[in-house]
């Protein structure tokens, strides 16, 4: 089974296609049985259109409405074990310093899990926080400003904490469109992280289990990595 790895984007049928091979595994992990596909979002109090949105986007992935099964807490709330009690784990985006939170209970659990084989895939938020070291958000490190602060996730400094561990490397989403780039960039040069990929929207990189990845749709991911002689960049195009 695999890892998928989304870097956002608001088209639903685009971001459907590329969680095809995602909800394939989920029907494999369920054999003769019809899969449930737990969708973890961590939401805004105020917030009624994301659960319908990202339901959307794994019905778009070849899904049928009954193998889906929202999971929602708000801002601030934490999972709890049984949500993850399902054949394959989509775990959506939002605010990421709040979604890496939600897990605190049940990261030990969801590692298990994918070890084990079962499917996971994030989006955006949920993609970033499956890293062993995570980039949460910050948009200066010390007194630089590394990227716009729109894309700080509430967060002033730049911060890396210890994420869900499913990928060794750190993950930065909406590369093109934010210029998360810079900051993924500047984090590796600060020694914060060794080695990680930002990914543009509308594309995925899928991690198999037997070590061996793949880039898919629109965009590019950009891969990070920390050397004696500065900091590289290396693109992977679908």
């Amino acid at each position: 089974m695999s890892v998928h790895l989304l870097g956002g984007g608001r088209d639903i049928a685009r971001c459907g296609d590329l969680l095809r091979s995602f909800v394939g595994e989920a029907r494999a992990a369920a054999g003769e049985r019809a899969p449930t596909i737990a969708v973890l979002l961590v939401l805004e109090a105020d917030d009624d259109a994301s659960a319908a949105r990202f339901r959307g986007v794994v019905e778009a992935a070849g899904a049928a409405p009954e193998e889906v099964r929202i999971e929602a807490i708000v801002e601030g709330e934490t999972f709890a074990s049984p949500v993850i009690d399902a054949d394959a784990v989509f775990v959506g985006g939002g605010l990421t310093p709040a979604y890496l939170e939600s897990f605190s209970g049940i990261r030990d659990a969801v590692r298990t899990r994918v070890t084990r084989g079962m499917p996971y895939a994030g989006f955006s938020a949920g993609s970033a926080i499956a890293a062993e070291r995570a980039v949460v958000g910050g948009y200066r490190i010390g007194e630089v400003d590394v990227v716009s602060e729109d894309a700080a996730e509430e967060l002033d400094e730049v911060e890396v904490r210890y994420g869900l561990g499913l990928v060794p490397f750190a993950v930065d989403v909406h590369a093109a469109q934010w210029g998360t780039l810079s900051r993924l960039v500047a984090a590796a040069d600060a020694g914060l992280v060794g080695e990680g990929v930002a990914i543009d929207e509308h594309t995925a990189l899928v991690l198999s289990s037997d070590g061996t990845s793949t880039v898919h749709g629109a965009g590019q991911v950009w891969r990070v990595e920390a050397a004696a002689s500065g900091v590289g960049v290396t693109v992977r195009r679908s």
